[in-house]
């Protein structure tokens, strides 16, 4: 998907925090939806330019995540964005099925409203069908 040079480039521009991590939006690319926030490292951001399949850094369990290998809910990259200040990275992805962990097309499926949190969106899929009922759900932290 990118060359050596596009991956130094976009790694260049990037500001990661203390913990070697920055905020990785990922929103379809044909409607704008905003599907999840994740974290990459340096190493999830050059694969996912390699690969051009979203590829994350799961914090709670210390290492690589590639959206979709437990579930098969993957995502290509369509492009990859820098923000101004290079410490947030936009990924607009064609999501295949739900990004969210619980079965829902977007992991925003809570608004504020006058009455409380309000769940605007149902699961689409249920976490059984999506992981296997022994097996543990992708990283709450990553969607």
């Amino acid at each position: 998907m990118s060359t050596q040079y596009t991956t130094a480039a976009v790694l260049a521009a990037l500001h990661f925090d203390a913990a070697g991590l920055v905020p990785a939006i990922a929103q379809q690319h044909d409607t704008g939806e905003v599907l999840m926030l994740a974290w990459m490292n340096a190493d999830a951001v050059a694969e996912t330019l390699a690969t051009g399949r979203g590829c994350y850094f799961s914090r709670s369990r210390g290492r690589l995540w590639r959206k979709g290998e437990t579930s098969g809910q993957v995502q290509r990259l369509v492009e990859l964005r820098v923000d101004c200040d290079g410490d947030a990275v936009l990924l607009r992805v064609d999501q295949t099925g739900v990004a969210c962990h619980t079965g829902r097309r977007s992991c925003f499926f809570r608004a504020a409203r006058e009455e409380g949190l309000v769940e605007i969106m149902a699961p689409e899929v249920d976490e059984a069908v999506l992981y296997g009922a022994r097996h543990t759900p992708e990283a709450p932290d990553a969607g």
